[in-house]
């Protein structure tokens, strides 16, 4: 077997032997999730139909519910980072979950839920009173006013500045007008109520604006006459023109005299050569003018060929004469073009007097003009810096008028809309997605309910932990269902040397009673039950048969002489036994065989029979006596061991008389049958007797709980295997 799952609160008993329950202490009970199991599937047929029940009503009662539409508006508050400048004006901004929550109440207010009633028109109630005209009773009238709003719910979304409004209605284009109807409404209502502290400041920054404004207009006005007086488009860019008119006269009267002084010093150079009668030729102005340069080479070609025919010819040759008036013309020709050179460049050098003269009486003016704009500036900035102070101090209360404006018709309404609610297309309820949800989730806890409870009002004993667990007693093993065995051959399966899962399960016993009996043989053991019906019989019977079988001399006795049975599974009378010795005398002989009285039957190898000898009204008679336990003393001197067959302890209380002459204590419970409260009672009786209890044999177990319950889960494997070998 292995570990129970359970932690008991132990106590001693009054034989020293560890107990769960002396001194009525209490048990811890722990079930594993197996436990659990085995509770929901022992149950199953009986939690079922109630979870299918109330799980399918639910359904049912919801499925039934009024077709709801839901639409959601969208609001977006103003982030709060804005900086009012001015003292008086209110910053009314979201900055902390109480402005955002009293917003909310202000939604939900009955004041704003009547205004979206009366921004209703006609057509909008038209289409909020269409869900319920189908229901109408005939000469009824329709909803009115507020009852058409359906529900509405501000939702604030975490960590945002976003609102949503919810809005629940029989219509789904009635939820979203009501929907954006809230929001419409909400919006009047700030802009109603929230922006009269501002009044104030507006007045007061309008009056001062205006007044600033007049200023820069009288400052400004000033500053235009003065550059119309003066003609000045800006004293800057005047300033600035003049500069650049002295500049660009100032190069051209520096390239002006330059010009003139190289022309004059020409005319002089000129002028000395004619006084030296020099060569003018010589001069590189004279020689590029004009046509000198060519003439100048001609005549030297001519003058070449008449050397060169003065050599042949006289001078009154005819070549000669030619040569000699070519060469008078063209040195004519030359001189007229070095004059016409002196006379232009003369003309010229006059020339560039005269410009010179007005450029440098065009600058003196430039230069006197910058004077005169210098003497202006002192007048005209001051003119200029009074108009733009003004016109600073005009734009900077403007702007805080339109701040201030703004703070008063805007930033004061903290929310603007942000999505509109729009018509849904399906209801939200009934959802049928929801509501298998929600009859399943019921169902299984339903399910799980009442299987659970009705472990806690069944106290009858079911299963392995039952006797670990809460009892508090070592479970020696577990005889499973043996309704298909015939009651003849049930007592007898150890017997029979037949392989089936009943023989196995008392040879387990067997070997568990060796393991936990701390005596040796010989000795005698006890077998009761709680009450008739548990098989403490069946199990006396084959428990001896396995000991039989394993060598031991085994006599079983039947005590259960209100009840007696052994004789009939023996097929035998029941003259002689018990009673009958008693009555005889209640003699030990020495050879109890042999005694007529006692009628010691042989049933098998090894194994006795001890009938009751008949039927008696009170046996306490013959169990209180000495000679009982004499008698169960005297038997072991001849059996290794003594298995007594008793009465259900639940019925009489012989067995409590047996067990103070016994050794050990079997105690025999079937499945459901016996409550556990009452075992753990009578099995405190027996410990106070200070019997030796082995443990509890749990008797008509079916395979399948078997399984479950405990375990041994080779069972239906050893059923498999030994069902193919038959």
């Amino acid at each position: 077997m292995s570990a129970p799952d359970f932690l008991p609160t132990t106590t001693s008993d009054k034989s020293g032997g560890p107990s769960l329950h002396g001194n009525d202490s209490q048990v811890v009970e722990r079930r594993s999730l197996r436990d659990y199991y085995v509770i929901l599937r022992e149950r199953l047929w009986i939690a079922l139909p109630v979870a299918l029940l109330v799980a399918l009503s639910v359904g049912y009662y919801k499925a039934q519910e009024t077709e709801m539409y839901s639409s959601v508006a969208t609001m977006q508050f103003e982030r709060p980072e804005r900086v009012v400048i001015s003292e008086q004006v209110v910053d009314t901004s979201v900055r902390s979950d109480i402005d955002l929550n009293t917003y909310i109440q202000i939604l939900t207010s009955g004041r704003l839920r009547t205004m979206v009633a009366q921004s209703l028109t006609p057509d909008d109630i038209k289409i909020l009173q269409r869900p319920y005209l189908k229901e109408l009773a005939p000469g009824a009238s329709p909803p009115q006013g507020a009852q058409l709003l359906g529900s509405m719910t501000p939702q604030s979304i975490r960590n945002s500045f976003l609102l949503n409004i919810a809005v629940t209605n029989r219509d789904a284009e009635g939820a979203a007008l009501i929907a954006n109807r809230y929001v419409d409404q909400f919006m009047k209502y700030l802009f109603e109520n929230v922006g009269g502290k501002n009044e104030a400041a507006v007045d007061y920054l309008k009056a001062r604006a205006e007044e600033l404004r007049h200023e820069s207009e009288t400052a400004e006005g000033r500053l235009q006459d003065y550059r119309r007086k003066h003609n000045l488009v800006s004293l800057d860019n005047s300033i600035n023109i003049i500069s650049e008119r002295l500049r660009a006269i100032n190069t051209t009267l520096t390239n002006a005299r330059l010009s003139r002084i190289e022309v004059e010093n020409l005319l002089g150079q000129i002028e000395r050569m004619q006084q030296a009668n020099g060569n003018l030729l010589e001069i590189g102005y004279i020689t590029a003018y004009g046509n000198v340069s060519i003439l100048k080479t001609q005549l030297a070609q001519l003058n070449n060929q008449q050397s060169i025919l003065s050599e042949r010819y006289l001078e009154r040759h005819p070549k000669m004469l030619n040569i000699a008036s070519s060469i008078e013309v063209i040195t004519a020709q030359i001189k007229q073009d070095v004059e016409q050179s002196v006379s232009d460049l003369r003309t010229q050098y006059v020339k560039l007097k005269e410009t010179e003269a007005s450029y440098a009486k065009e600058y003196k003016e430039a230069e006197q003009g910058q004077l005169r704009l210098g003497e202006l500036s002192v007048d005209f900035k001051s003119l200029e810096n009074q108009a733009q102070v003004a016109k600073t101090n005009y734009i900077q209360i403007l702007d805080r008028l339109n701040q201030t404006t703004t703070s008063k018709n805007l930033e004061n309404i903290p929310v603007k809309p942000l999505d509109r609610a729009l018509p849904a297309g399906a209801p939200y309820a009934p959802n049928l997605r929801s509501i298998v949800k929600t009859s399943i989730g019921l169902g299984l806890l339903v399910f799980a309910a009442v299987a659970i409870g009705l472990s806690f009002i069944d106290d009858r004993v079911k299963s392995a932990w039952d006797i670990e667990g809460f009892i508090g007693t070592t479970l020696l093993g577990i005889i499973p269902d043996l309704g298909d065995v015939p009651d003849t051959e049930k007592h007898s399966l150890v017997n029979s040397n037949k392989s089936s899962p009943g023989s196995e399960a008392f040879l387990s016993i067997y070997s568990a009673v060796k393991i936990q009996s701390k005596l040796d043989f010989p000795k005698a053991v006890l077998v009761t039950s709680t009450i008739p019906g548990e098989g403490k019989t069946m199990i006396s019977c084959n428990l001896a048969a396995s000991f039989a079988r394993h060598g031991k001399r085994v006599l079983i006795m039947d005590c259960d002489m209100r009840r007696p049975m052994l004789h009939r599974h023996f097929k035998l009378t029941n003259e002689a036994g018990l009673i009958a010795w008693f009555e005889a005398g209640a003699k030990i002989s020495a050879d109890p065989f042999t005694d007529a009285a006692l009628g010691l039957v042989k049933a098998d190898e090894n194994l006795y029979l001890l009938r009751s000898g008949g039927r008696s009204k009170s046996p306490t008679e013959l169990l209180e006596t000495p000679i009982f336990g004499q008698f169960i003393e005297a038997m072991k001197q001849h059996f290794d061991l003594i298995v007594v067959d008793s009465p259900p302890m639940g019925a009489v209380t012989d067995s409590l008389l047996i067990s103070e002459r016994t050794d050990e204590v079997i105690y025999v419970c079937r499945f459901n049958r016996a409550y556990r409260k009452h075992i753990r009672l009578y099995i405190k009786q027996l410990r106070e007797g200070k019997n030796e209890l082995l443990g509890i044999v749990l008797n008509g177990l079916s395979p399948r709980r078997i399984e479950y319950y405990s375990n041994y889960r080779y069972y239906r494997s050893y059923k498999k295997y030994y069902g193919s070998q038959s």
